[in-house]
This record gives structure tokens, sequence and C-alpha cells, in this order.
């Protein structure tokens, strides 16, 4: 059943807390639209949504104001089979509203002629859009994407090529190309919003909006969606799987090649062979960056000196953890713990 279309942009929503965070530089709310497609991603939705509600709660102002659209303005149901109520329909969507398209698994199938056209005059008229989770196919189907940068989930990035083979996605989490946002859907959606409340409002206020949402520190644009380990064991190679488990549990003491060698039961030459066909990078890389990503979550979760870090990550010395820290991330550990 179809509800009636609000008449007038709801209220802004600005929650009582135990904490504020008062922010200096408001002038204006800014308005987001999220567009619910059948079987969309409840998770990437609610995470995409909640940092907009906090960042409200945190300022006590109306930073931020949003709309939940359908097609027709009826309810929608997500692919955890939870059905979502909306404010409107597609014919209430204003232009100066950000429009996020949020599908799921078949992302690339589900939104109607109707809604294709309706995004592309949402576009045509100088409307500015985005995509969550899958929602990126859609604007593929409008032609939104040419020359852009973009993502959508990794699961569903290979069947979008095959779709789409004059585009390509990024692996990062999430992408910010001028007005097109578009992020891989769940934790990655909250990390491209805070990403955006941090250029509105500052780097402080997002961090502070990211630990009300127990977020990780990283909020970077170049992170990537899938760890080595993920990518390994999408792979199903269980060579290559013996030497990352030998790595995850060596890394004090980091192994040498011809013991990584001993451990999998391979030779150098067939190690450095998978690395490079299934991940891309050498062993001696891969390695180094499971320590690093080790030693940044010891810098953002404990008080451990970086010599003590450097230690328990495999590095000879502090200075050599800080260099190849400061080359992997942008910033020193010390820089970390400043922010």
């Amino acid at each position: 059943m179809s509800t009636p279309a609000p008449s007038a942009p709801k209220p802004t929503l600005i929650p009582k807390g135990a904490f504020v965070f008062p922010v200096e530089g408001f002038t204006a709310t800014r308005e987001f639209g999220f567009l619910l497609l059948p079987e969309f991603t409840l998770l990437a939705f609610s995470s995409a949504l909640d940092p907009f509600r906090i960042a409200n709660q945190l300022a006590q102002k109306p930073l931020y104001r949003w709309q939940v659209y359908s097609e027709d303005g009826a309810q929608v149901r997500s692919s955890s089979g939870v059905d979502v109520m909306v404010d409107a329909g597609l014919d209430q969507i204003d232009r100066d509203t950000h429009l996020f398209v949020c599908s799921g698994n078949r992302g690339a199938e589900v939104a109607t002629s109707k809604v294709i056209a309706a995004l592309r005059r949402h576009h045509r008229f100088g409307g500015r859009l985005g995509g969550i989770c899958t929602g990126a196919a859609s604007l593929a189907r409008a032609g939104l994407l040419h020359n852009r940068r973009f993502t959508l989930h990794w699961e569903n990035q290979p069947g979008f090529v095959e779709t789409f083979p004059d585009l390509q996605p990024s692996p990062n989490k999430f992408e910010i190309d001028a007005d097109l946002m578009t992020c891989g859907g769940g934790a990655a959606a909250t990390q491209m919003m805070l990403s955006l409340i941090a250029s509105d409002y500052g780097y402080d206020f997002a961090m502070v909006v990211s630990d009300m949402c127990l977020n990780s520190v990283d909020i970077t644009q170049n992170a990537k969606q899938r760890s080595s380990i993920a990518r390994a064991i999408s792979s199903r190679n269980g060579k290559l799987l013996l030497v990352m488990r030998a790595m995850y549990d060596n890394l004090e003491e980091p192994l040498s090649m011809a013991e990584l060698a001993q451990a999998s039961g391979l030779s150098r030459r067939q190690i450095e062979r998978l690395f490079i066909t299934y991940l891309a990078e050498t062993p001696a890389n891969v390695y180094k960056n499971i320590r690093l990503d080790r030693a940044r979550a010891l810098f953002a979760e404990t008080d451990m000196s970086v010599a003590e870090v450097a230690a328990a990550c495999g590095f000879s010395s502090a200075d050599l953890l800080s260099r190849n820290y400061k080359a992997r991330f942008g910033e020193t550990p010390q820089g970390l713990r400043r922010r």
C-alpha cells in the first residue's frame, strides 16, 4: 500500500544526548535523500544515515536533514526481509537534494525504467547523486558514470564489469569524485559520510562522530575494501592461504622467504608467483603491510610506545617502523596519536 507523500520536508532531527561537541562555521542545513530500491542492504543504508543523526546530536544544530524515498512512496523490503517506511515517492525529490541510491545483490536489475529516468532527470537539473552498496549499478544504467571515479561492493564488481565493460569500479571502500559519492556498503558507508562531515566541519568533529559510531579511525578515501587475507580467501587457493597463515602467525619475529617456503612446502619461486598472480603484490610487501596494519591497530587501541610496537610487529627499530608507517598511511605514529 502506498503512503501519502508529505507536502513539506519533515523537521530536522536533533536528538538529545549525554555528550555535546560544538561546531563552528554552521550556516545552512545540507539536504540528503536516500532512494531505497527493492532488496536494498539494510546495514549499508543505516550505516550511511546514522552519522548525520549523530552529527546533529553532538552539535545540537541542524547540520543535516534527510528524506527517505521509494519509487512510488510505498514501503520497501530490504534484503534481510525488514520493511522500511519512506517519506515520499520519486516525484517529491527536490533538485537541491544529494540523492543516494541504495540497493543490494541485484543492484543492476531492480531499478525500473521510471527510476532510471528519474535519476537522469535529477542529474540533468543539477541534482547531485551517489550510490550505496550497489547503487552505482543504477547510476551506470542511467549513463552517469562515464569518466567518473566510483565504486560498489566487491562481491558485485565482477558481474558489474561483465554488464558494463567500459566502466571500471575502484577497489576502494568509497570514492568521492566532485559531487559523485559512492561506497561499497557496510562500514564503508559510515566512513564515506565521516569523510564528508570532516570536509564540512573539520577532522576533529568527524573523529568524535566516528567514536560515537564505534568506527575505526581510518576514513581515508584510498582504503581498500578487502584486506590481503580476504583476497587470499576469495582466491580459494589453499597454498596461498598456507603462506598467509604462516605470515599472520609470525608477526613479532617475521619468517624469511626460506622459512615461509619450508612452512608451506613450496619453493620460493612458487610463493612469489602465487602472490603476484592472486594479490598483485610481492610476498615481502604483503608481509610488511600485514605487520603495519597490526601496528596501526596497536597505536589506536593501546598506549604502547613506538619502540614497543616496533618490537611487537617485527621491526628492528622504532625509526624503521615510523618510516614504513608514514609511507603506507601518510602520517607518523605520533601524528595518529595527536589526532
